[in-house]
């Protein structure tokens, strides 16, 4: 009787941002201007990289892909966020849902190990740099990210299959501006402890894995760095790797604060903040912070500056 009486959910109310009306018009307003940035900047990245001969090398070939990784991520996330800003109805059917919910694990799998990546071949490049074009040559370099992107692939079938397969009964209000995997999850109609566990044991995982890869590098690098006698050497191998840790220490912060937490401090409304600020303006952030901080991109986008006004 109990099982005639449930009803299945065919879509959700994504309850965003719980903000007056002409606040969440000044939303749309700040952050329509970081998407389009966000779009121009990774856009920017990847054609300035494929134009430019002497930025085809490893390190831009993944710098390309994770502009690329930035610009689908943000995508994924933003637009549907923009709309619920100036929309009456913010409903999201399951099928929606269930895409957004995938892309969203691909992808942010796939930035977390690119990172993993390109981390690894700083290492090799200051580390091993006699043997840097043997090492990192066309294949591996296309193996890694191919793994990476398999890695994701894999990851959010797990996630999104032990996520959709639970009952959605009701309530269908997803406590977020998006369709991220916990939300949903605690909509389900029976206990999903062990959904959530398995959840974030993926989660540690991928994130052990990819932090313990930047960890060991870095060690490495460092370790090598001050064994450099001159100044302007060791200045030389850290500028090849500020960029990087800058946007690692972004990236792994808000997940620190994602994720690290104890269950009773969490807060659903601090988990949306820190959303917008790994699914919006990190991909915004990313191609700002290698374009002023890497000389070559600079000097490539000075060049291409100059073509253009020529």
């Amino acid at each position: 009787m109990g099982k005639a009486n449930q009803t299945t959910v065919t879509e959700f109310i994504l309850l965003g941002f719980a903000t007056s009306r002409d606040l969440q018009i000044v939303l749309f307003v700040v952050f329509l201007p970081v998407y389009i940035t966000s779009l121009l900047g990774n856009i920017s990245m990847m054609v300035l990289i494929q134009m430019d001969s002497r930025l085809h090398s490893p390190m831009y070939y993944f710098l390309s892909n994770l502009s690329f990784t930035d610009l689908c991520y943000s995508t994924v996330i933003t637009p549907r966020m923009l709309a619920e800003f100036i929309s009456y109805t913010k409903v999201i059917s399951f099928p929606e849902c269930a895409v957004q919910l995938f892309f969203f694990g691909v992808l942010g799998v796939l930035e977390c190990l690119l990172l993993a990546v390109m981390a690894y071949d700083r290492y090799v490049a200051i580390c091993n740099p006699l043997l840097y074009t043997s090492i990192m040559s066309s294949r591996v370099c296309c193996r890694l990210v191919s793994l990476a992107l398999v890695g994701g692939f894999l990851s959010s079938v797990v996630m999104s299959a032990n996520t959709l397969s639970l009952n959605f009964c009701g309530p269908n209000e997803i406590n977020h501006f998006f369709c991220n995997f916990l939300p949903l999850i605690q909509l389900s109609c029976k206990d999903a402890t062990a959904r959530i566990i398995g959840l974030l044991l993926i989660v540690i995982a991928v994130g052990f894995i990819s932090f313990s890869t930047i960890l060991v590098s870095y060690v490495y690098i460092l370790s090598t760095i001050l064994r450099i006698h001159s100044a302007a050497g060791r200045s030389k191998a850290f500028s090849t790797c500020a960029s990087h840790l800058t946007v690692v220490c972004l990236f792994y912060g808000t997940g620190l604060i994602m994720y690290v937490q104890p269950s009773t401090n969490y807060s659903q409304e601090q988990d949306k903040a820190v959303s917008v600020f790994y699914t919006v303006l990190i991909p915004m952030l990313n191609p700002l912070i290698y374009s002023l901080r890497n000389k070559e991109v600079k000097e490539a986008l000075r060049k291409a500056m100059y073509r253009k006004r020529r």
